[in-house]
């Protein structure tokens, strides 16, 4: 069921792993009708986790909501389930195979956390930062010819720090990142 399709999105199913990876594409294509292909993988990296979580110990019963709501940049994702129960965040094990869930959502998002419902359930939820619409560089794709041998990359790649390569397609210089 999706409502409000321009700011939120539900989906309510039955946390069994078959439909983890539905519920994946259906976030993911969700995103890119927001145009924010920029949190796909965080988002479901972390709604892959919560929802291996419903699994593995929510009870009497795997049932569960997924809500994404985009809210002044600000994109919520959010696991009601029917147990009651907290989770713990336990200390990650380097070589343990398992239990690290949560720590995950903790390293890709903004903020994350857990709100009780009462006696029936409870919420977790994690954020992301939604890309500004300023950002977007719009660029034209094609280089202007130099004489053999010399490339130079359209004003839009210099400004940004691209360089152009000998096939004339531009490429950002190597850089490489830790998530923390």
């Amino acid at each position: 069921m999706i409502s409000k399709p321009s700011r939120h999105c539900a989906v309510e199913l039955q946390a069994l792993p078959s439909r983890i990876g539905q519920v994946r594409r259906i976030v993911s294509a969700q995103l890119r009708y927001w145009h924010l292909d920029p949190l796909i993988d965080r988002a479901a990296l972390g709604v892959t986790e919560l929802l291996t979580n419903v699994h593995r110990h929510a009870q009497p019963d795997k049932m569960c909501t997924v809500e994404i709501e985009l809210l002044t940049g600000r994109l919520t994702v959010s696991v009601h389930d029917h147990d009651p129960r907290l989770p713990e965040v336990r200390d990650a094990d380097l070589f343990a195979t398992g239990g690290r869930g949560l720590a995950m959502v903790a390293a890709v998002s903004e903020s994350w956390g857990v709100r009780p419902q009462g006696e029936t359930g409870k919420v977790v939820w994690f954020t992301l930062t939604a890309p500004s619409p300023a950002v977007a560089v719009v660029c034209s794709p094609y280089v202007r010819a130099e004489p053999p041998g010399r490339t130079r990359a359209p004003a839009a790649f210099a400004d940004a720090g691209l360089t152009a390569d000998a096939g004339g397609s531009a490429r950002a210089p190597v850089r490489s990142a830790v998530v923390r």
